[in-house]
């Protein structure tokens, strides 16, 4: 019980600092995303330092898991057994692109923002849950 109140707290912890990244960069806001994604008008190159940004702090938790023997509030790393690009895959990152640059959001900064009373990340969010419930159902009938 006490270790599953740590992850909890951990989590939460993890989020805050990740919602609160957001907003300071700036990335709550749609039109910076979208700004990025219009590379034949006003380009807006700010996403690409946060993303390198996120790289590099990436790379090194990555870095620091593998000398790790086990995560310190749970048994075992949970990482993809799999590599394979398939189908569903690709259609995934098409619909996620497709979504991110219609929207300017994606599901981290989407959630975010709630924060900030935006009315297009609630309409953002919601269009998302929706999506992710018929997923669920489409793949549990295909099963």
């Amino acid at each position: 019980m006490k270790r599953n109140l740590l992850q909890i707290a951990a989590s939460l912890a993890s989020g805050t600092v990740f919602g609160f990244g957001l907003a300071l960069s700036g990335m709550l806001n749609p039109a910076r995303v979208q700004g990025f994604l219009d590379i034949f008008g006003v380009w807006d190159p700010s996403l690409a330092f946060v993303l390198g940004g996120a790289v590099l702090v990436a790379s090194v938790g990555v870095r620091i898991m593998y000398r790790m023997k086990r995560p310190v509030l749970d048994d075992s790393f949970h990482i993809p057994s799999s590599s394979k690009i398939d189908t569903p895959l690709i259609m995934g990152s098409a619909l996620f692109g497709i979504g991110w640059g219609l929207g300017g959001f994606c599901p981290g900064p989407a959630i975010a923002s709630l924060s900030v009373g935006l009315s297009e990340s609630f309409v953002f969010v919601i269009a998302m849950l929706a999506g992710m419930t018929l997923h669920d159902r489409v793949r549990r009938s295909g099963s």
